[in-house]
């Protein structure tokens, strides 16, 4: 049976995560979440595991292959465009490293449903630093990143960049998918500014982030740096370019009579 939740979770060389990832999504008891997975072509073989398990959960596991390597930010672009058009009301962003805590997709899902918020954030920095098994200087790095996109942009979220997230339909539907321009760390700012400049409500949910056992990161110098200067240029858009931020018009109902 079709749930009213979806995680999306991006790959690129994941075969050591994907299966239990997902079977770890399937398996949460409080409420049932869907999984869409979208692959960016992988040469390690990620979307045939995929697919092998979809034959046994044709109703809660889907797959969008890409043709290449193309970024985080277009990756979860074209997953909120599948949610939306497949009817989903709550739509989850989450690693398939393990990095978030699968236990709290729950929680994020109801802040959302019955706690008045329309983006909940899965969050490390809203009680203390919740981080393990980083390196010193990256985990400095990812706090104070966050300290400087509360600076500059003067939205009070404790964890700008983080990826564990859970949005409203009415919240993607509003904003213009195809106008959002970041595909790293900035993405990531990018949507809960721009969710917060159209009026949303975004809450945060602590969560403790583990960062991964098995595969390889792909973070790199270049999309902190996109971050960096990112930020900035939505404050000056903020300012100067305030279309930018009109909510886009709800789509028209359907009904039965049509």
């Amino acid at each position: 049976m079709k749930s009213d939740s979806l995680v999306i979770i991006p790959t690129y060389n994941e075969k050591e995560n994907i299966k239990a990832i997902i079977e770890a999504v399937l398996a949460v008891g409080e409420h049932q979440f869907d999984v869409l997975i979208v692959d960016d072509n992988s040469p390690d073989g990620t979307a045939a595991i995929v697919e092998s398990l979809i034959t046994e959960h044709p109703e809660r596991i889907n797959i969008l292959k890409r043709a290449g390597k193309m970024g985080l930010g277009t990756a979860y672009i074209a997953g909120f465009k599948w949610a939306l058009d497949h009817g989903y009301e709550y739509i989850i962003e989450m690693d398939a490293d393990f990095s978030h805590p699968v236990d709290k997709l729950p929680e994020l899902q109801a802040t959302c449903a019955t706690g008045g918020a329309d983006v909940a954030v899965g969050s490390r920095y809203i009680s203390g630093v919740n981080v393990v098994n980083w390196p010193m200087g990256r985990m400095l790095m990812s706090y104070y990143a966050s300290a400087y996109v509360r600076l500059i942009t003067g939205m009070e979220v404790r964890d700008a960049t983080a990826g564990y997230v859970c949005y409203r339909r009415e919240v993607l539907q509003a904003i213009n998918l195809d106008a959002i321009e970041f595909k790293g760390y900035a993405f990531q700012i990018e949507m809960k500014f721009t969710a917060h400049r159209m009026g949303f409500i975004i809450k945060e949910v602590p969560i403790v982030f583990i960062n991964r056992v098995l595969g390889t990161s792909k973070m790199n110098s270049s999309i902190f740096f996109e971050a960096l200067w990112g930020v900035i240029k939505l404050r000056w858009d903020s300012i100067f370019n305030k279309a930018r931020f009109t909510r886009q018009p709800a789509p028209p109902q359907i009904t039965s009579g049509q």
